[in-house]
């Protein structure tokens, strides 16, 4: 059994229409773990804002790039394309669910020092009002709401190119040694 949603033969119906495509390139995401070892979270962060470091696989495939990092906030751009539609014609919230993931978790990682690492707990997830192409570019926030050793509590925010809110998250991390 395939797990490709393309029928098993060479032809498709036509009522598919034309196919549409697009390509992803990204670079080994170890070597930018690696280098991030020797760096706090929030030079790790500057790093990969900067370009001395490669974005993460995920931010290549998802079509995000980091506007802006300090301690306790991180700010993202994200594209948004037909790619990402759900069967019902809009933006599917897994997307945005990732995208309100990646800033929390940014967010948090700004502040750990080096040697510390961090994971999602929980996520909750409000969706406010349906994303498609037409939205234009969204803009994630995520900042620290309560940092911590061992759990830290972050927030997020999505708003699409007109400034309208269109998801928010409370998020709960563990926080964590990285053993070298």
């Amino acid at each position: 059994m395939s797990t490709d949603l393309t029928p098993a033969t060479d032809e498709v119906p036509a009522a598919w229409g034309e196919p549409r495509s697009r390509t992803v390139t990204w670079y080994d995401p170890l070597l930018t773990a690696a280098a991030s070892m020797g760096r706090s979270g929030l030079e790790a962060l500057e790093a990969i804002r900067d370009g001395v470091l490669a974005p993460p696989p995920i931010a290549q495939l998802m079509q995000f790039g980091m506007i802006a990092v300090e301690a306790g906030r991180v700010e993202f751009s994200c594209t948004v394309d037909e790619s990402a539609y759900n069967p019902i014609g809009v933006v599917h919230g897994g997307l945005v669910c990732t995208l309100l993931d990646t800033v929390a978790g940014c967010a948090v990682h700004s502040t750990l020092p080096q040697g510390t690492g961090y994971t999602s707990i929980e996520i909750k997830v409000t969706y406010l009002r349906p994303v498609t192409a037409e939205s234009g570019p969204l803009r994630a926030v995520g900042r620290v709401v309560k940092p911590g050793r061992r759990v830290a509590f972050a927030e997020g925010e999505v708003f699409d190119a007109a400034g309208r809110s269109v998801a928010t998250a409370s998020s709960s991390l563990l926080v964590f040694p990285i053993p070298a």
